[in-house]
């Protein structure tokens, strides 16, 4: 799989620009703040309709136009699809397929699959959970893009579940509290207070079916990812300790077994088994939820424990092993969409900046012989040798390709 050509108008800092790519390695190189990196994000969120530098499409859009646009030939087994993205913030965002449009954007989603690595990755090792329930997500959506109705349909029931819990929680105390909007019970503004109970069980029912879907596929996904992890990590450190992941439930977490996981991963998930785990843990904590009005049970509050040998890498990885290890997470969901079927499109930016001249061969050996792998850097030596193929300037917003 390859991007053929890139067309972007009013992304970013871009009234209008036209590219034509080819397979193998591509570098975009100019000082920063050029505008590079707004390349290598419109092909990101095309293939993941989400940035990998903010969380909400206002800033997508330059500033004084409406929306954005993003179009992308992409060519799969000699086979051409044209993708086009319209970005409305505040609104429904559009989609097309070779012209034709598509009842809602994420059935566009799986078109274009790719692989992304950029210096706020560090987070993966580093950061709050959510950094890891992201990318266990947006991996889970690239492999069975279902999961994106899935997870829309967690995200709704949440939503109305908190409301609701804000609701409990304002009529347990005579006030409102942690509410900053007048509609935050709107859905249930026919529930009594009599009924909030009620109520908020049939939305348990819910907050259970949806959670141990996606429960059950993130589980799925770590089996699959736990070796493909610990062999580029050791590659990439080989005198470090090896890499390991566990996923830690939220519904466990006074438990003395913490983590979740299967012994035959190609069978799959026991479904009932992980809603009755969900079921159990809302149960313990419901006193707690309806004083705080909030979900505190369920894959929203889990994370993904990353460990060095024995020990958690967050709070004890070096520098150097913590970026090691956010390569290893990128490069293990890279081979596996590779088994999957077809090379996703690899995009690596400012990521050779970052690494020291061992870990840079080493990542350099793995990426070339990827079937396109775009970079950014910010002068032409942080680009391998062993990667320089088609090269474009960018500077001031201009793009020209280097003959």
């Amino acid at each position: 799989m390859y991007v053929a050509s890139l067309s972007l108008t009013d992304f970013r800092s871009y009234p209008a620009v036209e590219l034509d790519l080819e397979p193998g390695a591509t570098a975009f190189v100019g000082p920063n703040g050029q505008g590079k990196t707004n390349l290598i994000e419109a092909v990101g969120y095309l293939a993941t309709h989400s940035s990998h530098r903010v969380a909400t499409d206002a800033p997508l859009v330059r500033q004084g136009a409406g929306r954005a646009i993003i179009r992308s030939v992409v060519v799969k087994d000699d086979r051409r699809a044209l993708i086009e993205l319209e970005i409305n913030p505040g609104r429904a965002n559009r989609a097309r397929v070779n012209r034709s449009p598509v009842p809602r954007p994420r059935e566009a989603l799986g078109l274009l699959r790719t692989v992304l690595f950029a210096p706020e990755d560090l987070a993966l090792s580093k950061g709050d959970p959510s950094e890891r329930r992201k990318f266990l997500d947006d991996l889970l959506v690239a492999r069975a893009p279902r999961f994106a109705g899935v997870r829309a349909d967690y995200d709704r029931v949440l939503k109305q579940r908190n409301a609701l819990l804000r609701t409990a929680a304002a009529t347990r105390t005579g006030r409102r509290r942690g509410s900053r909007r007048q509609d935050d019970d709107s859905a249930f503004a026919a529930a009594g207070a009599g009924d909030v109970m009620s109520t908020l069980e049939v939305w348990d029912s819910h907050l259970v079916r949806h959670g141990a879907e996606l429960l059950a596929g993130r589980l799925d996904l770590v089996e699959a990812l736990r070796p493909l992890v610990a062999k580029a990590y050791a590659t990439l450190a080989p005198n470090s300790a090896p890499a390991g992941l566990e996923y830690r439930g939220s519904a466990d977490e006074d438990r003395a077994d913490d983590t979740l996981s299967t012994d035959v991963p190609t069978l799959g998930i026991n479904r009932e088994d992980l809603a009755e785990r969900l079921r159990v843990g809302l149960a313990e904590v419901r006193q707690a939820e309806l004083d705080r009005g909030v979900t505190l049970v369920g894959p929203h509050r889990d994370d993904l424990l990353l460990t060095l040998g024995e020990l958690p890498a967050r709070g004890y990885a070096s520098h150097g092993e913590s970026w090691s290890f956010a390569l290893a997470l990128r490069l293990a969901a890279y081979d596996l969409l590779r088994s999957d079927g077809g090379d996703p499109v690899l995009i690596l930016d400012d990521v050779f900046a970052e690494l020291d001249d061992q870990r840079r061969r080493r990542l350099t050996d793995i990426v070339a012989p990827a079937e396109q792998v775009l970079i950014t850097a910010a002068v032409p030596a942080d680009v391998p040798a062993q990667l320089a193929g088609s090269r474009f300037d960018v500077t001031e917003g201009s793009v020209s390709r280097v003959r």
